[in-house]
């Protein structure tokens, strides 16, 4: 494969549009999930085709309105996925990936399965979660559920890769049962079921894992403190993260 040179070609005027509708500020509560999602959205829809490279990023960072460090950590992330290839030198950037077959069957199969349901299951776990939250928030919790509630984000928080999903849905089948409603948590119980089958068939990152545990622990604040406005809106923009890493790799 053989790079493009900065600046060769024409461009083409109807790629240049879309990449004015495509790289536009994120917002800056989920500025590394947003930032991958912008970035897949310019080579699934072919924006830069396969052996394409990619705005340098300085552009990029500025034209996205994240740091520098964050786009490092969203190509680095893409990179580890075979979505991109960066190089160095005077030809060098980061230039689009065509997947191992085998990996490109695999994401084709997942995205036939899930894509069709994704919205309605994002849809159905915003609408409930972040009423949950704002529910537990409302409460007066028992020392015991205080403390159970911190327990599970301790967990979460220091859970390993590996684990990391489990530990997860129980802090956020957690603060559904603190909503006070058996019928609020069997419904959390059932959208989570879905949204893991979404999960397990995107790359688990450590950037978001992080991101998530400092949301995580936020959430539980404002909760424990009784905020209930905070709580609904912090889950909110915890979900938003979620769901656009889903959308980047599964749509």
């Amino acid at each position: 494969m053989t790079p493009q040179r900065a600046g060769s070609g024409r461009r083409d005027p109807a790629g240049a549009r879309a990449d004015n509708a495509l790289l536009r500020p994120v917002r800056q509560g989920n500025a590394f999930e947003e930032t991958i999602e912008r970035v897949l959205q310019l080579i699934k829809l072919g924006v830069v085709p396969v052996g394409g490279r990619l705005p340098p990023e300085r552009q990029l960072s500025l034209r996205l309105g994240v740091s520098r460090a964050t786009l490092r950590e969203a190509i680095h992330a893409l990179q580890a996925a075979r979505y991109v290839d960066s190089r160095r030198g005077r030809y060098g950037g980061t230039f689009v990936l065509a997947l191992p077959k085998q990996a490109r069957q695999l994401d084709r199969q997942a995205a036939a399965e899930l894509v069709d349901t994704l919205d309605d299951v994002l849809t159905y776990r915003y609408v409930l979660e972040t009423g949950a939250a704002e529910q537990a928030a409302r409460r007066a919790l028992t020392r015991t559920e205080d403390d159970h509630l911190r327990g599970l984000l301790a967990q979460a928080t220091a859970a390993d890769p590996a684990d990391y999903r489990r530990c997860d849905s129980r802090l956020h089948l957690a603060v559904a049962e603190l909503s006070g409603s058996a019928s609020v948590t069997a419904a959390v119980a059932d959208a989570r079921t879905a949204l893991n089958d979404m999960l397990d068939a995107i790359p688990l990152l450590t950037k978001n894992i992080r991101h998530s545990d400092r949301q995580h622990r936020r959430i539980v604040d404002a909760i424990l403190e009784g905020r209930p406005g905070d709580a609904h809106a912090l889950m909110a923009e915890h979900l938003a993260g979620s769901a656009s890493l889903l959308r980047a790799f599964l749509k």
